[in-house]
Formats: structure tokens, C-alpha cells, sequence
């Protein structure tokens, strides 16, 4: 308890910090005032000055406090949560509670957020309900064979969450009209495809055993049941999903956690298909079983999905579908719109349902979704979650963690936020979704002014109007703050609020009352000319943060000056390497130093350009000393320059010609130092350019001894080769084993005589 004590209190000074963050925009009545974030009002009497209007009562707690209200006439309602019931987190079955607390009462300002912490841990060995809902067209034939030996795993694998688990049984087929159940009398009353089956008459829904502990009783009623049939492959699964949620009385459901495991391997009907069966009613969300568990679907359309989310969700059941793989993408779609609810695979013959249930009870168990059953108009909830996994949240529309196993706590913080005043306490319910303990929240605004009774005729307005809140509201023919002209007299002549004869009554900021301005917003002062708003910024802020404003300019602090209070009134930024400032080459304003033409860095200690800029100088000095001559003829090229010649050669930044110089800057003015170095051979330079030309001249060497030498072969094999031309023998030889071909041609035809 003194925990959650101290969060509320933490909590309140956040929520009044954040308060007095806002702009405050002011307002002329007390009402509209509290609507403001931000924003108090003073009911002091003599707090306004005369020339001041209504509005300046209107302002931020501290502006009012500073202007000289008395706290105890500031009217300033602060948000708080206080608690009405905040019973401990308890395991003890008989006494469980997982949601604390218990019972709230918040009152807000218009605008400004309010947050208050929500714990939340399941109970270890919670009890658990859970009525199986299965499908007995005739393709579930095997599944029913089954299922009928299925109780005792199902209670044993529950039992192991927890000791107290009861167990019901359902069926359900389709709407006994066409186009779903055949209406010829022999097929409607054995639906089966074939004549060996026999199968029972179709039927929408059937509680067949209501929730129990004896798992022979389970086996017994199963046993019983007979395989069905219908025309067409959806079937009327909604429908029995709603008789199941709805007759809590009839399915004996309990106030623990409540499970319907809805098995079938097809789809299923939906609002709008009853229509072709000629059902346009559409469904009245209530429970119609008989007296035999029986329920008629042929007055009713089908249900909704939004309808029975809502009803799933009201009832606190938790929905786990157990579909076949090829109807798994319709069931994924509908638990989408579903919460608390889960999808598992379902085999062919259903021998996987326990393992299925058990995951699906796991990650049912192991999600947490934390939201309120309405939203009153003008009201804003959202949700941050504290998992306790490390991770960063944002503000959702509902608390929601992941993983999270049982006997773990998890935290939550509401923030409540109201844009408009309520006309009355709004009462919502923020519960834990499949739990059925809620947190009760009752939510007020904080826009009554209580400011007492209001005081007619009152000595302060002069006994013409009547004080509320510190305001006169004078009675008719009087004016003024405190009703102290008659408005039918010469007393309201405007000429008396013109500044210097301006052409502008009160400078645009006011109105003239009783010969007096009366200024709006936040101008103030006798022509309403004043304006604590309009300062000069720096940086963004108004007279740089380091001051007030007061009637347009900035009033500084002592240690702060300018128009903006921008400047330091220390120095020390102006003389860090030396005593004088800015190296006497600038004027150090603000700390920091402003250099002379020529010069730079932070404290102008640097010459710009100095090599270019002493040139002359050098060459003037390098001239008159190689004369012998006075550098006195050098005054016009150098100034007041201070010349320093250095023996032998030296590396220094300029260079002029076969002169090396310096150019610095000392306490005693421009000095610069010189030294002459004659031009020599870079040994090195020679000693490189040498080595490569020589390189280069044994590769060109080369290359042209290779090809003359290429060229001497060339030729030489060219006149081997003719030499052998010549040599070569070409006379003609005969070849003994070479027989010519010989051809007798005799025509039978052609005899000639002898």
C-alpha cells in the first residue's frame, strides 16, 4: 500500500510540473479560465490595476504569485488520482486477485494529461473452463471416432496448469433449410452421401453435455452422438459459437477462465447468408436453447463477426480454432478480428487436438491485452506497457505484452486526458482481456470555479454589480472595474486614453471606460502600451533567458546587459593569453573580441594575410641594407614596423626572392624578422634527376641494340632459305607400280560386217 502511495504521489507532482509547463492562455471568466491548460485564476480584489481587464486575472500560478496574488486567492484545481479500492495481489484461489487496483476515482483538467499505474499477475493455478465445440458434418467422421476418447488427455493436459478444470461438449451442423439441409424426406432425415452410413438429421446447435469434471460422463455423451450431413461445405459455426457464449446459465459457465475450442474442417456461414434461405431477421445476440439443449436457427439470421466479437469479448471467453489446413487462411482472417483468440492445425482425424489446445492455451495465457470497454466522448486513454524484457514502449490504445509466463508481474501506465469539460462522472471499466476482473475508473473535470457565494451589491464595486470570483458584474447604466461610472455620462471621453494625441484609443490594445483604458490580453499600463511578451530574443529566448520582460524591453540580470541581455558583463573571454584586451588590435564586446581591419582569431592576435600585406616592407629593408642606407627611407612601406635581421638562412613562413621573413604581433606592435638565403644547388635534386636521366638512357640503349640484333637474324635466315630454294630438285620420276586406267566400251547393237 505505501508503495502505490508513493506512486501517486510521484505521479501528482509530475502531472502538476507538467501543468505548470503549458502556455497559459488567458481567458475573461473564471469557467473558461479552468479550461485553459496551464492557466489559474486570482480572485483577489485589489489585484488588478486599473487599467488592467478581466483577462490579466487569468495566468500561469507563478506569473500570478510573482504579479503579488495571494496563493490562498488563486484557484488552481490539480489533477489526482485517489484510490477507492487497491486490494493486494493475491494467489489464494479462494481470494484470487490479478488486477490492482481495484477501483479509482481521477479528476482532471481540460488538457492536461493525468497517468496512474495499473499491476497486473496471473494467479498460478487459475480454473479453467473448457467447452468443446465440434463440427459433425459427415466429413468429420473420423474426427468424432476421435474425439469420443479424448476427455481424460484433455482434463490430464489441463491439469497440469491447474487442479480445477471442467469440460462440455457441442455440435453443431448447419440452419435446417435450402440450400443448406436437403428438405426431401428421406435424405432429410438420413443426410449421409450414401446409403450404408446412416447418419443423424442435420441441426444448427446442440449442447450436448454442459461443463463438468468427470471425464466418463465426457466419453459417455460423446459416444452417443452420430455423424451428420449438409448440402453445402460452410457450415453454421457462428451460430453455435454465439448459443455457446450466450447461455452462460445452460453451459454452466463459471467465473474462472473460460476456453471454447471450436473444431471443423470447412468454413462457415456468416450475417448475410441466411438470406438465401429466405432469414432476414438478423440476430438478436441471446440465448435460445430449449429445455433439451436444442437450438432452432431457422428464425434468425447468421451473426456477425462484429457482433460476436463483442460478445466473446463481453462474456470473457477465449476462442481457440482448430481448423484443417486448407480452411486455415478463413480462420486466420476471423481471429484477426477477434480478440483472445487463437488459430491451430488441425490433422486430418483431430489426433492432434490435445497438443493443439495446449499450445493454444499457452500462448492465450501468455499475452496480455489491457483496454477499457468505452470511451466517453471528450476523453482520451492510452496505454504504456512495462514487460519487463528491456524494451522500449510508446503510447498505444491498449496496454499489450508478449510472453509472459504465469505468476509474473507486469506493469502498466493509463494516461487520461480530457479535451472538453464532462457534463458528469464518466464511469469506464479497464479490464484485462479473458480475465474477468476489471478496474473501475471514475472520471470527473476540474472546470467548477469555487469561488463562494457571489456577494450582490458589494461594497468593492461600489455597490452597482455583484463580485464573483473577484470580478464585478456591474448592474445596468454603470461601467467600469468596479462599476464606479455611469456609462450615460461625459466620463467615458475617449481623449483621456489617447498617448499623445494619438489617433489610436488605448494604442489598439484596450477600450476607454470611465476616462480610463482597460486593456486585453496581456497589455497593460496606463494607454495599454505596455507588453511583457514582445521583448527582443536571443537565441530564441526572450531577452535570452537571462532577464524579464517589462513594458517591451528587457530588464537584465547583474550579470547579463544589451537590449537582449545577450552580453556577459565578464571579460575574461577578451584577454585569455594576455593582459591586454584583444591583443590591443580590437574591442572586446559581449566577451568576445571584435578585430581591427587586418587582424583575426579569438583574441586578434593573428594578421590576415600577412605575407602579401608586409612585402613591400621586406623588400624596402632588403634594398637599404644591401645600400648601406638608413631603414628610415623605408617609414612610408613600413610604418611604425618593427625590422629584425637574422644571420645565415633560415626556414620562416614568407618568402620574398632569396629573402625569408616573419611577420608577428607582439605587445609592442608588428614585428618582423628576416634572413637572407642565397639561392644554392639542391644536391639532392641532382643527384635524383642524374640517376633517372641515366636510367633512361641504358633503356633506350637497350631497346635499340635489341632490335639491331633481331634485324642481323631476320636477314640471315631469309638468305638461308633462298639458298635452299635454289638447291631443291624437281625432276620428274616414273612410277612402275602406276597402272593407267583402260576402258572397252561394245554396243550389242552395232555389228558391223566383216
Amino acid at each position: 500500500m505505501k508503495f502505490v502511495v508513493v506512486v501517486l504521489i510521484l505521479h501528482f507532482v509530475e502531472q502538476n510540473i507538467a501543468a505548470e509547463a503549458l502556455v497559459c492562455q488567458p481567458q475573461r471568466s473564471c469557467l473558461e479560465c479552468l479550461k485553459s491548460p496551464g492557466c489559474a485564476w486570482c480572485q483577489q480584489q485589489a489585484f488588478l490595476k486599473p487599467e488592467e481587464s478581466d483577462e490579466r486575472r487569468c495566468d500561469s500560478l507563478k506569473s500570478l504569485i510573482d504579479r503579488n496574488c495571494a496563493k490562498s486567492n488563486v484557484i488552481d484545481p490539480r489533477a489526482e488520482t485517489i484510490s477507492m479500492k487497491d486490494n493486494q495481489l493475491n494467489n489464494d484461489l479462494e481470494n484470487v486477485v490479478q488486477l490492482r487496483p481495484q477501483s479509482i476515482k481521477v479528476k482532471l483538467r481540460v488538457g492536461v494529461p493525468h497517468e496512474f499505474k495499473v499491476e497486473f499477475k496471473r494467479a498460478e493455478g487459475y480454473p479453467i473452463d473448457l467447452y468443446y465445440l465440434m463440427d459433425l458434418s459427415y466429413s468429420m467422421k473420423d474426427d468424432l471416432e476421435r474425439i469420443k476418447n479424448l476427455g481424460q488427455d484433455i482434463l490430464d493436459t489441463l491439469q497440469k496448469v491447474t487442479q480445477t478444470v471442467r469440460i462440455g461438449f457441442g455440435s453443431f451442423v448447419d440452419k435446417e433449410k435450402l440450400p443448406y439441409v436437403s428438405q426431401v424426406g428421406p435424405r432429410r432425415r438420413n443426410p449421409c452421401p450414401n446409403r450404408i452410413d446412416t447418419c443423424q438429421p442435420a441441426f444448427t446447435f446442440q449442447n450436448v453435455l454442459p461443463l463438468t469434471n468427470n471425464a466418463q460422463e465426457f466419453k459417455r455423451e460423446v459416444s452417443k452422438q452420430k455423424i451428420s450431413g449438409n448440402l453445402d461445405s460452410p457450415e453454421a459455426g457462428l451460430d453455435a459459437i454465439m448459443q455457446a457464449t450466450v447461455c452462460q446459465k445452460e453451459i454452466k459457465w463459471g467465473n474462472v477462465t473460460r476456453i471454447l475450442v471450436y473444431t471443423s474442417d470447412d468454413t462457415f456461414h456468416m450475417a448475410g447468408d441466411g438470406r438465401l434461405a429466405g432469414l432476414f431477421q438478423p440476430h438478436d445476440g441471446q440465448c435460445h436453447l430449449k429445455e433439451d439443449g436444442s437450438y432452432d436457427g431457422t428464425a434468425f439470421d447468421y451473426p456477425s463477426v462484429g457482433q460476436l466479437s463483442r460478445i466473446l469479448q463481453g462474456n470473457n471467453i477465449q476462442l481457440i480454432f482448430a481448423g484443417q489446413r486448407k480452411s486455415i487462411p478463413a480462420y486466420q482472417a476471423l481471429s484477426a478480428l477477434i480478440p483472445q483468440s487463437v488459430v491451430g492445425v488441425l490433422k486430418d482425424d483431430s489426433s492432434n487436438v490435445v497438443q493443439l489446445i495446449s499450445e493454444a492455451y499457452w500462448n492465450l495465457s501468455s499475452t496480455l491485452l489491457l483496454e477499457q470497454d468505452r470511451t466517453p466522448p471528450g476523453l482520451r486513454v492510452s496505454y504504456m506497457s512495462d514487460c519487463k524484457d528491456g524494451a522500449s514502449r510508446n503510447w498505444q490504445q491498449r496496454g499489450e505484452c508478449s510472453g509472459i509466463g504465469v505468476n509474473k508481474q507486469v506493469d502498466f501506465t493509463v494516461r487520461l486526458k480530457a479535451s472538453e469539460c464532462l457534463k458528469e462522472p464518466e464511469t469506464l471499466k479497464i479490464q484485462m482481456q479473458g480475465i474477468s476482473e476489471v478496474l473501475k475508473v471514475t472520471v470527473e473535470t476540474l472546470c467548477d470555479c469555487k469561488c463562494g457565494a457571489a456577494e450582490e451589491n458589494s461594497q468593492h464595486c461600489g455597490g452597482n454589480g455583484i463580485l464573483s470570483c473577484g470580478v464585478c458584474s456591474c448592474n445596468e447604466g454603470y461601467l467600469g472595474q468596479k462599476c464606479e461610472c455611469k456609462s450615460n455620462t461625459d466620463s467615458n471621453n475617449d481623449m483621456a486614453c489617447r498617448q499623445d494625441n494619438s489617433s489610436q484609443v488605448c494604442s489598439g490594445h484596450g477600450s476607454c471606460k470611465c476616462g480610463q483604458c482597460v486593456c486585453i490580453g496581456h497589455f497593460y499600463g496606463k494607454f495599454c502600451q505596455c507588453d511583457d511578451s514582445s521583448c527582443e530574443r536571443h537565441d530564441n529566448e526572450m531577452c535570452n533567458g537571462r532577464g524579464s520582460c517589462k513594458c517591451g524591453k528587457c530588464v537584465c540580470n547583474d550579470d547579463y546587459r544589451g537590449s537582449a541581455c545577450q552580453c556577459p558583463t565578464n571579460t575574461d573571454m577578451c584577454h585569455m593569453k594576455n593582459e591586454v584586451f584583444c591583443s590591443g588590435q580590437g574591442e572586446c564586446k559581449c566577451n568576445r573580441c571584435v578585430c581591427k581591419e587586418g587582424f583575426m582569431g579569438e583574441d586578434c592576435s593573428l594578421i590576415t594575410d600577412p605575407c602579401p600585406k608586409y612585402q613591400s616592407c621586406v623588400k624596402c629593408a632588403v634594398e637599404a641594407r644591401l645600400q648601406k642606407e638608413s631603414f628610415d627611407i623605408c617609414s612610408e612601406e613600413c610604418g611604425l614596423v618593427e625590422l629584425s635581421w637574422l644571420d645565415g638562412c633560415h626556414e620562416l613562413q614568407c618568402v620574398y626572392s632569396d629573402v625569408n621573413y616573419d611577420v608577428t604581433l607582439k605587445q609592442t606592435g608588428i614585428l618582423i624578422t628576416y634572413a637572407n638565403c642565397t639561392s644554392t644547388i639542391d644536391k639532392t635534386t641532382v643527384i635524383i634527376g642524374t640517376s633517372v636521366s641515366l636510367i633512361i638512357l641504358i633503356g633506350v640503349v637497350i631497346i635499340i641494340v635489341y632490335r639491331v640484333l633481331m634485324e642481323l637474324y631476320d636477314r640471315r635466315e631469309y638468305q638461308n632459305f633462298l639458298k635452299a630454294q635454289q638447291e631443291a630438285d624437281w625432276n620428274m620420276t616414273h612410277n612402275p607400280l602406276f597402272q593407267g586406267a583402260t576402258t572397252t566400251t561394245v554396243n550389242p547393237l552395232h555389228i558391223q560386217d566383216g
